[in-house]
């Protein structure tokens, strides 16, 4: 008697686990035998690689789903695919136990519909808890007359809806049809996300990673992935996703760390907003290529070089012309200072052949290196330091007047030579070496840097939070993909720095992707309805182009508004921990220390993101700053004083941006917590009386337990 599918679905998880453990113990039974010594190291480091995209998670199934291929669907075969995260076989050449989710066999467990079957005839989902298979769910597609072309499934609900602990969890069990299309691309292919509140967007953008980096392994093991975030308590939030899925190759980095590296100096200033507004101004792009290019000095001087008992005289206009030939090249400043020496040798050497010489290469590469070839170089092409050169930028009214003559206004110009004096000095520092650069600063070295040495460019770089970068940070991105790819995250509605853009056609220009397309997700899967419509009342005063979210969850989530100081706030924090999940406590950055002190006063443990970015979300309550909680979820959330948040920032825009941020971070409920009016865009006649009487609804207990989020 064939073995009911609980117990069959049980028992095939076991064989892949031995299976699994069977394929690690092979991979590290290889021994790294190489040609030589580099070689050798590589191929250790191959077989490192593979063997940690091996590792079994026993709290996770190996598998989520089977989907049936039959021929009465339209398949050329019979065959049942369990699919997840991990490709699992028996032996090499045998039929696969577990198929890749990024596999094109997988591609009907998240497209295939009664409309369009793909082939197969059933999906089956499984639930499951603390890596145990607890439950099942079967979905016919082949039932046409269906009234959902994809079905309602509860255990799929009911994992979306799971409480987490801890960073962000992968989704591979819960992607959703036009989410798949995003994550499926091709490589080739530009994407912008503009994704609402709980959409996904960021899971999105990390599974396009790890999708790509499956489909085009040969190709991005050379040219490199990167995922761009806001924040290091972000990276650190998402961290633990790519590795999940198998992949520990692509790079996690911020803008910061990635400018850093560049100018080989940390962030040790802050701007003002007015200045980081002007330096994150595409126009500056074009000042600083001035700056670098008005420093070739037009040929005035004929070039002598003494050579035996000759001297070869290249005359100005001659050298000119090779300047001007280089220069229209189009070259990289200092390929073209290098390349300049060994052109005015060639001369020397045309000469030399007209009178009779012989010279070969070796000739020619010791007079491109001799002293008068050297010093006509550096006196008509001097080298230059990005530093240097956009600390003068700043620093001298003069040079920075000559560059910016037609594209920066004298008051623009004044504003911008001030950026010295906003490090708490009372004067300009003298040197560059006291100079302490902001992060817009660094942007600007980052820019010189590249007309100085081209940027070497990655195969595909994920930006997240997209709609925070300036022009001229969006510059730096993507000259980290001017051969490659991008694929591009945020919600305009979320913007909150002062030169975030308005429209994602002009970040796609300045990321050198005009002709990328766009897709904007609105079906929110996180954010549960009473919230998401609460929050979507500021979207007419913050972003009224866009489409408003909604909720495809049918449980309305927790949603409460308190009114109270400290003992309302220190309530609302424990009736929170009582429920299941993590806890986010976001307050007005100003007020994290006055908070602090009620948590410790009332006996409470929490963590504070951003204090040690290495070590968050370590506790199951963490106290957020309103300006870091953007990308970050929280089972439940308590919200601080909304009119604080929006004071906060410099423009009433901006601060309903950060308040809309803060108000979407919950999965499960959400407590707001005040004594100041709430802002009126929020605040509606018998709100606060009515907070009591509003209905609440619970979340289902679930019975499945490891994946998604």
């Amino acid at each position: 008697m064939p073995a009911d599918p609980l117990t069959q679905a049980r028992e095939h998880l076991d064989e892949a686990r031995t299976a699994l453990r069977e394929m690690r113990e092979y991979t590290a039974s290889l021994e790294a035998l190489a040609g030589d010594r580099l070689s050798g190291e590589y191929l250790k480091q191959t077989l490192y690689r593979r063997m940690m995209s091996l590792r079994d998670d026993p709290t996770t199934p190996l598998f989520f789903g089977r989907i049936d291929y039959r021929t009465a669907a339209g398949a050329d075969e019979n065959e049942d695919c369990w699919i997840g995260r991990l490709h699992v076989t028996r032996e090499m050449g045998s039929e696969p136990m577990v198929y890749d989710w990024r596999a094109p066999v997988s591609l009907p467990f998240y497209r295939g519909s009664r409309t369009e079957p793909m082939g197969v005839a059933l999906r089956r989902r499984f639930g499951f808890q603390h890596g145990r298979i607890t439950a099942f769910e079967d979905e016919s597609l082949l039932e046409s007359d269906a009234e959902d072309a994809f079905g309602h499934s509860e255990i799929l609900e009911a994992e979306i809806e799971r409480p987490r602990t801890g960073p962000m969890r992968d989704i591979v069990a819960t992607i959703q049809p036009e989410q798949d299309l995003i994550v499926r691309a091709p490589l080739s292919q530009s994407v912008v996300v503009q994704g609402a509140p709980g959409t996904g967007k960021t899971a999105v953008g990390l599974h396009r990673a790890a999708y790509l980096l499956y489909a085009h392994r040969d190709q991005l093991s050379r040219s490199g992935v990167m995922v761009v975030g806001p924040n290091a308590s972000f990276l650190s939030y998402i961290g633990d996703v790519l590795p999940a899925l198998g992949e520990i190759d692509a790079a996690q980095e911020t803008l910061e760390s990635v400018v850093t590296r560049t100018a080989g100096r940390p962030v040790l200033g802050m701007d003002l907003p007015e200045v980081a507004v002007l330096k994150g101004d595409p126009r500056l792009a074009e000042v600083l290529r001035r700056a670098v290019w008005n420093s070739v000095v037009e040929a005035s001087e004929t070039l002598v070089v003494p050579r035996g008992s000759s001297q070869w005289r290249i005359p100005p206009h001659r050298c000119q012309a090779v300047i001007d030939e280089l220069r229209g090249r189009g070259v990289r400043y200092a390929a073209g200072r290098e390349m300049l020496a060994q052109r005015l040798a060639h001369q020397v050497l045309l000469r030399m052949e007209s009178a009779g010489e012989t010279p070969d290469d070796r000739v020619q590469n010791a007079v491109a290196r001799s002293r008068p070839v050297k010093a006509y170089v550096d006196t008509h092409w001097p080298a230059q330091n990005a530093g240097r050169l956009v600390f003068r930028l700043l620093g001298d009214p003069g040079f920075l007047a000559e560059h910016a003559d037609g594209l920066l206004s004298a008051d623009e110009q004044r504003v911008l030579g001030l950026a010295h004096g906003l490090t708490g000095r009372a004067k300009p520092p003298r040197s560059v070496q006291a100079w302490k650069p902001s992060l817009a600063d660094l942007v600007l070295i980052d820019e010189v840097a590249d007309l100085l040495n081209r940027t070497p460019s990655l195969g595909h770089v994920i930006i997240d939070e997209a709609q925070d970068l300036s022009a001229m940070g969006l510059r730096a991105v993507g000259r980290r993909a001017s051969t490659g790819s991008v694929t591009v995250l945020g919600d305009l509605a979320q913007a909150t720095t002062a030169y975030a853009t308005n429209s994602w056609a002009d970040s796609l220009e300045h990321l050198g992707k005009s002709e990328s397309s766009i897709t904007e997700l609105v079906a929110g899967f996180r954010v549960p309805r009473s919230v998401i419509e609460y929050a979507a009342r500021l979207l007419p005063s913050i972003a009224p182009s866009l489409t408003p979210p909604h909720s495809v969850r049918r449980s309305a989530g927790d949603f409460s508004i308190v009114r109270g100081g400290v003992d309302a706030l220190v309530a609302a924090t424990s009736t929170a921990l009582d429920r299941e999940g993590t806890v986010g406590l976001i307050v007005a950055d100003g007020q994290v220390t006055t908070t602090i002190d009620a948590l410790d006063d009332a006996g409470i443990d929490f963590g504070v993101l951003g204090d040690e970015p290495e070590a968050d979300f370590g506790h199951r309550l963490d106290v957020v700053p309103a300006t870091m909680a953007k990308g970050l979820e929280f089972d439940q959330v308590v919200l601080v004083e909304p009119a604080a948040i929006v004071a906060a920032e410099p423009d009433r825009v901006t601060g309903l941006r950060r308040l809309y941020v803060c108000l979407t971070r919950a999965v499960s409920g959400l407590q707001v917590v005040h004594q100041q009016p709430l802002p009126p865009e929020l605040a509606e006649v018998g709100d606060e009386e009515d907070a009591s009487q509003r209905a609440r609804s619970t979340r289902p207990s679930s019975h499945t337990g490891s994946s998604a989020s």
